[in-house]
């Protein structure tokens, strides 16, 4: 039997290709729009690829789903599920509750585990005809300290899927035993569920006994603990629920991409353009094009272009080197983007030897930001993270949300903004700058080097 558990860092989704290599083919599920990682892993292995299953209509990453069965040449079938009145706008074989897929010894049974989503399908995994499943890929109904969250889909059907959740967990998973396997969609960082733990996989018996969601057993109790703790909704949610119901466009490879010269690039970024430096925060604050949005090159990029980009409008990349712009699309194709209006060559060394104007945000360390007595922190990190321990006197404003709530900003006043590390202090400092905020300053280290200088915090009660 051959089990791959693929991770998609940033977006945190976890997809699988499992199979028998005694019979030579195997299924993929939940797969990400980047798909070389499953033909290449199928090659290595001598498998060939003839399922490609999705467990829900997701709404944090674009499904590749469709990419991955087209690049198959018509080899795979896509199976869906259309339990709960779910609809699709491409072809596709139902999967309905009960149902059984044979992969030489691998046995896979779907089972309709709603509440996350009306529609939501996990698949327990058997050994050849045995009656207890080793395993189960559980999507986004039941995760690692945690569970899917129901509130995704508007107020009118969070209570619904709220009870069904709790059903879902109590009379399928609970009912499992001990020792079988929880192979969940997503690992930490991701915003389906709340607070969900950083181990890949887990047990019955170990979430029966830690997992507080899992462990209620009063169906109003449940309802109160899961929507009081769920994280803020990032803004692509409800625009890839409905990109991934129609079915992506299937492109074939990468989006495509043009570099521009400083010339080419000047003309086209005039107006309402969208420039995106994904530059390191220190790179960023030397010295950018007037009105970037900065959001480092790390896995974390797939999630913040989510929440602050516009999909609508072509993107203007600034890199730190030409060389990763594969890497750069990767991140952001998997949260939806494909509409590229080039990228700059030679990136900022050129920008500047052509003699154009640029941009800067200084950087404070954390020392000179506790000595200064005109410069408020603004505390960018999420509520959790802000009521667990903050700087003293400063003010907080959720990044996801910061756009929203600049009109409760002063722009007289002199902010230094930080999150737990820096990175997306960058990016908010970013934002106030190309908001015209001009006394603006970044703190590398953020709230990691506040706390190893031993500096006080203060707690919101």
């Amino acid at each position: 039997m051959r089990f791959e558990q693929i991770l998609a860092e940033g977006v945190a989704e976890c997809s699988y290709l499992l199979g028998d290599d005694a019979a030579h083919v195997c299924a993929v599920v939940d797969p990400r729009p980047d798909v070389d990682i499953y033909l290449e892993t199928a090659r290595r292995y001598g498998l060939a690829i003839t399922h490609v299953f999705e467990t829900h209509i997701h709404a944090d990453f674009l499904s590749g789903a469709r990419e991955l069965v087209e690049r198959l040449g018509g080899q795979a079938k896509l199976y869906v599920s259309e339990e709960g009145g779910a609809e699709y706008g491409f072809d596709h074989e139902t999967v309905k509750d009960g149902d059984e897929f044979t992969f030489g010894s691998l046995r896979l049974k779907a089972r309709y585990t709603p509440g996350h989503t009306p529609e939501h399908m996990s698949y327990f995994l058997f050994d050849g005809e045995t009656e207890t499943p080793w395993g189960v890929l559980s999507g986004d109904a039941f995760f690692v300290d945690s569970v899917g969250r129901p509130d995704l889909l508007g107020n009118e059907q969070t209570e619904k899927l709220a009870e069904q959740l709790f059903h879902t967990v109590r009379n399928i998973f609970m009912a499992l035993p001990d020792d079988v396997i929880i192979y969940p969609c997503h690992g930490a960082g991701s915003a389906c569920g709340p607070d969900i733990g950083d181990r890949m996989s887990s047990t019955i018996g170990y979430e029966r006994k830690f997992n507080d969601y899992a462990r209620i057993e009063n169906l109003d109790r449940f309802k109160e603990v899961i929507l009081g703790d769920a994280p803020p909704v990032p803004t692509h949610y409800p625009r890839m629920k409905k990109v991934n119901a129609k079915g992506p466009e299937v492109l074939g490879n990468l989006p495509r991409i043009e570099p521009m010269s400083v010339e080419r690039f000047a003309a086209a970024i005039k107006g309402d353009a969208q420039v995106l430096d994904v530059r390191d925060m220190m790179g960023f604050g030397s010295g950018h094009v007037p009105g970037s949005l900065n959001i480092g090159a790390q896995p974390e990029l797939s999630v913040w272009a989510g929440w602050l980009i516009d999909p609508e409008k072509p993107i203007f990349l600034v890199l730190p080197d030409d060389s990763k712009v594969s890497d750069v699309l990767r991140l952001l194709w998997r949260t939806g983007f494909t509409n590229f209006g080039g990228y700059l060559a030679g990136g900022m060394n050129a920008w500047r030897e052509a003699g154009r104007e640029f941009s800067q945000i200084p950087q404070i360390s954390v020392h000179n930001l506790k000595a200064a007595e005109d410069i408020t922190p603004l505390d960018v990190r999420k509520p959790d993270e802000w009521e667990a321990g903050h700087i003293p006197g400063a003010q907080h404003a959720f990044l996801g949300e910061l756009r929203d709530k600049l009109a409760d900003l002063d722009r007289s006043a002199h902010y230094a903004t930080y999150c737990a590390s820096g990175f997306r202090a960058s990016i908010a400092a970013s934002i106030l700058k190309q908001h015209g905020f001009k006394n603006v300053r970044n703190v590398p280290g953020s709230w990691k080097a506040w706390q190893a200088a031993g500096y006080s915090v203060e707690e919101t009660k």
